[in-house]
């Protein structure tokens, strides 16, 4: 089922990312952890490339099985690092064939050992040019789109960034999907401005689970994100006991996902790192929130 016509029947959406591993031992671990998600009726799961464009043929096999054997709706990450159009026409073709109909146009990182994005010849610069190409392929497609509440780290502002993100928009793109972020009046302030520039579609919010301060600061400093100054004095007086960081870091994310459902977000997004168990907690507590009505929280201790 094609992502947008999901959410205008199921909203909100609430999804996980995963990420394929290299070898062959870590590809069926991850495949069974995700099989151990279909109790939980995931509106969708994604999984991404490495780094320069690597692992795309497992990225490939893992969202065709998912779909296919596990019954789990799936989308493919397709980036323009590392393929002329001509290779991604074939990717796109191999991927309609076994049944795929969601993609996520990104023009993707640098490749290991360089600081800016090089096109590959006969290759894509931008996303939008991507995203141009595969609408006019196969027009029958449901294309998401990345964007960044806090403005994309190489852009010279945000509102350049929004004019950017505009191009891509009116290129086909039918649903967005934030980068991550602490901090909910980012996602809200973010969302006002894309709807008066005339960005109607859907706004998908990305989560990320804080599991330990290290991999937050990490994750912020390469995407541009920023973690909320009372937040960060927390984890840091508790740095190194790993458990304590999990804790505030769940509770702050369950606190961060009712918020942005009161305010009906579009759904929710799951960088979930291939942890499950964290990320599945924090979302049966909202699942069970959407079923009742009440406001669970995470005790503090």
């Amino acid at each position: 089922m094609r992502i947008i016509d999901l959410l205008q029947e199921t909203t909100p959406a609430l999804s996980f990312e995963f990420f394929p591993p290299r070898d062959e031992i870590g590809f069926w671990d991850l495949y069974r952890t995700i099989e151990s998600l279909r109790p939980l009726k995931p509106s969708y799961v994604s999984v991404t490339c490495g780094a320069g464009g690597t692992t795309r043929l497992k990225t490939l096999d893992l969202v065709a099985r998912i779909k296919a054997d596990i019954g789990i709706e799936s989308m493919a990450h397709l980036t323009c690092v590392g393929s002329t159009r001509t290779a991604i026409g074939r990717t796109v073709d191999d991927l309609k064939q076994r049944g795929i109909e969601n993609l996520l146009a990104l023009r993707g990182d640098p490749p290991d050992g360089h600081n800016e994005f090089v096109p590959t010849d006969g290759g894509f610069r931008h996303a939008n040019e991507l995203v141009a190409f595969l609408r006019e392929r196969h027009a029958d497609l449901c294309i998401g789109g990345a964007c960044y509440p806090e403005g994309h780290p190489e852009a010279a502002g945000l509102d350049l960034d929004i004019d950017n993100l505009k191009r891509k928009v009116d290129a086909g793109v039918d649903f967005l999907i934030t980068q991550l972020f602490f901090n909910n009046d980012d996602f809200f302030t973010f969302r006002d401005r894309l709807d008066s520039v005339g960005i109607h579609v859907p706004l998908i919010a990305g989560i990320m689970p804080m599991l330990s301060a290290r991999q937050v600061i990490r994750f912020t400093e390469v995407c541009g994100a920023s973690i909320p100054k009372g937040l960060l004095a927390k984890i840091e007086a508790v740095e190194d006991d790993t458990e304590a960081v999990r804790h505030i870091g769940m509770y702050h994310t369950t606190q961060q996902c009712l918020a942005l459902l009161e305010q009906d977000v579009a759904g929710i997004h799951f960088y979930t790192l291939n942890r499950s168990t964290a990320t599945r907690a924090i979302y049966q507590l909202i699942q069970a929130d959407l079923r009742t009505g009440a406001h669970h929280t995470l005790p503090v201790s």
